[in-house]
């Protein structure tokens, strides 16, 4: 029997330090969170993403009471951009929520296994990776790639 170690590279940091174009796209994250319906779980997630092209889409987690209906914010701009730009790669992707007191989360908020997925096929289809920046009061993360948040996938590239 062996032991393996899988090894994930996230960068903590403030806004501050971010390129205006990631400080821009986590903005547009934090105002998607504004447009969230979530009347069950009072989690207000938003998400933005920049395609090579320059273009920005949000996103915002959607509810649904015929639970699993709705749609989380990372899909939902995912989604909209496969619509609109079928051939044109994500470069980034900022996700922020609000808590159920309304305030954006202390902590950066991570894409469920779901959106996990769905962002390592859309990684897979443009060939590159996606620059991931997760919002939180106390700092935010960064990362270049899903694979750093789900080493282990279906498909490699």
């Amino acid at each position: 029997m062996k032991d393996l170690q899988l090894k994930i590279q996230i960068r903590e940091c403030q806004m501050d330090e971010l390129t205006s174009d990631e400080q821009f796209l986590v903005e547009k994250a934090i105002e998607s969170t504004n447009n969230s319906y979530a009347p069950y779980s009072n989690f207000h997630v938003g998400a933005a993403i920049q395609l090579e092209n320059g273009e920005v889409l949000p996103g915002c987690n959607q509810e649904n009471a015929a639970f699993p209906a709705g749609l989380c914010a990372e899909r939902s701009a995912i989604f909209a951009a496969g619509a609109q730009y079928p051939e044109v790669p994500i470069t980034m992707l900022a996700i922020a929520a609000r808590n159920t007191k309304g305030e954006l989360t202390e902590e950066p908020v991570s894409p469920c296994g779901t959106c996990r997925q769905v962002l390592i096929e859309t990684e897979t289809r443009h060939g590159q990776s996606i620059r991931i920046l997760l919002y939180g009061k106390r700092c935010i993360y960064v990362m270049e790639g899903i694979r750093n948040l789900m080493p282990l996938s279906f498909t490699e590239f």
